[in-house]
């Protein structure tokens, strides 16, 4: 019931652009097959290792940037309220600075506060 026009272009049953996209098939297998393990050598299970230690280490030094900056500051608070002699207020003082530095040290170590990409329009 349905017409094989498929059989019109070669005695094998095949066109002409199918002969030609069978062929560039191959031609591609073939590349790829030389590329392949090249390729699967260059991003091997090392490379996906470094990546998540690399990423793990950021994560540890933006997080002990964050904690360094208030232990800081509640250090310095607790010297000076002891000098003074108005515990606990400069160690409340001090330790919320430390904190707001501490914020700012990791957001500019991420990338996130660069001004660089900004205009100043004046």
């Amino acid at each position: 019931m349905s017409d094989d026009t498929r059989g019109r272009g070669k005695p094998d049953g095949q066109s002409a652009d199918e002969a030609a996209l069978s062929a560039r098939l191959k031609r591609l297998g073939e590349r790829l097959d030389h590329v392949a393990p090249v390729r699967s050598s260059e991003t091997g299970r090392a490379s996906g290792l470094t990546s998540d230690a690399s990423g793990f280490a950021r994560g540890f030094r933006l997080s002990s940037e964050l904690v360094a900056g208030v232990l800081v500051g509640a250090v310095l608070g607790w010297l000076l309220d002891r000098w003074l002699g108005t515990l606990p207020w400069g160690m409340f003082v001090f330790a919320l600075l430390g904190f707001t530095a501490g914020v700012l040290n990791v957001v500019r170590s991420a990338g996130a506060g660069s001004t660089s990409g900004r205009r100043d329009d004046r």
